[in-house]
């Protein structure tokens, strides 16, 4: 059944056909069978009107207007040339509805006003002689309200079909919007990544450049500190390692769903082991906590981490080789502060806000991005005397 119903709304004009044939078929039996037609007995008119009246079914989902016109030009050709009612005025009952569900506004409103005026017009041109005044108007009445039903039973179908094409449309919408904003998610996801990758990237590779340069100058004149410098390197590089395996995994959904979690992200406390391996690389770094740690945002931590990072290493970069730093960690009521300085000759302003000597990395435009997503405000240029200073507070609860 249902692949005979799918036959048949693939084809409706067929459909449509076969019950045009049927309808000429029982118009020209009962026509020929001796049925009695006002005014003539004529066949010859019979036969075209029945003959088109078919066509209408045939036709009506292809030219719904059209054959509108066309059932209302025979309608009155009937009624001029005195052909009276056979079984194919059917075919009128079937068009007001057609035009109605799927014509145009003008046509279904035309539909309509032939459909209300049908049977009074067929009534008054063929009157019962069998009936009175009332008669012939119960009669008008019961032979308008098929046409009636027809016409409203027509318009709530345009109307339901209207309404599921709304929602349609909306659902489709709903799904382009949800494309786009998935696409959104996704490139900021890559931008986070990047700027992960950037700040791990930098601060061990620039750790391990220092210590292999240090273990190639004192490699036959101190073979042990060459040896720490290589466990140093080794050490720094398994670390970015781990952490560049970290980040590639958020983008491996298969490894993220097997493992359940990802790993903890940096945080304020490792911010001490980072200055420790500066000061094994042979940056000396003055490192205070003030005030009273507590626990802080996740977001805040990672900020506080990376804009730390970022510091030393520009300070490794660019401060030269007599350069020291200082890093403060001061605990606020609502934020915590962060003062990263360096004495070193440092580098133009411009090349730190393109990210670097080579210009390739974020620096203060990563740093500014990464204060901002949590709220805080970030200040940062040479600091009077030499060298470099950066400033930032970042609030426990993001700005509104």
């Amino acid at each position: 059944m249902q692949r005979l119903y799918d036959f048949l709304r693939r084809h409706p004009t067929g459909v449509d056909g076969f019950w045009a044939l049927v309808l000429f078929g029982l118009s020209v039996v009962t026509a020929g069978a001796g049925q009695e037609v006002r005014g003539t007995d004529n066949l010859a008119l019979i036969v075209p009107v029945v003959l088109l009246l078919s066509l209408v079914v045939a036709l009506r989902r292809r030219m719904p207007e059209k054959m509108l016109v066309l059932a209302g030009a025979l309608g009155l050709a009937q009624l001029v040339l005195d052909v009276g009612t056979t079984v194919a005025d059917f075919a009128m009952l079937v068009i007001v509805y057609t035009v109605a569900a799927t014509g145009a506004r003008w046509a279904s409103r035309l539909a309509l006003g032939m459909g209300l005026s049908a049977a009074a017009l067929a009534q008054l041109r063929w009157p019962s002689d069998q009936t009175g005044v009332p008669g012939n108007i119960a009669i008008v009445v019961f032979q308008t309200v098929p046409f009636a039903l027809a016409w409203v039973l027509g318009d709530s179908v345009r109307t339901r079909r209207a309404y599921f094409a709304q929602l349609e449309e909306r659902a489709a919408r709903l799904e382009k919007e949800r494309e786009a904003q998935a696409k959104v998610a996704v490139a900021a996801e890559r931008a986070r990544i990047a700027r992960e990758l950037h700040d791990v990237v930098a601060h061990n590779v620039s750790v391990m450049v220092v210590q292999a340069d240090g273990a190639a100058y004192v490699l036959d004149a101190a073979p042990d500190q060459a040896k720490k410098a290589l466990e140093t390197i080794s050490s720094t590089g398994r670390q970015a390692l781990a952490e560049m395996r970290r980040l590639l995994g958020v983008l491996r959904t298969g490894e993220h769903q097997e493992g359940g979690e990802y790993v903890p992200q940096p945080d304020v406390e490792q911010i001490e082991d980072l200055v420790e391996q500066c000061r094994g690389s042979g940056l000396p770094v003055d490192f205070k906590v003030e005030g009273t740690p507590r626990p802080l945002p996740s977001g805040v931590e990672l900020t506080a981490y990376r804009i730390v990072q970022e510091a030393l290493t520009n300070t490794r970069k660019h401060g030269g080789p007599n350069a020291g730093a200082s890093v403060r960690l001061v605990y606020f009521d609502d934020g915590l502060g962060l003062l990263v300085e360096d004495d070193g000759k440092g580098a133009p302003h411009e090349m730190y806000e393109e990210g670097g000597a080579d210009g390739q990395g974020h620096g203060l435009i990563g740093m500014r991005e990464r204060v901002g997503m949590v709220g805080g405000t970030l200040d940062a240029g040479p600091r009077p005397g030499g060298g470099f200073r950066i400033s930032a507070l970042l609030p426990l609860k993001p700005a509104h």
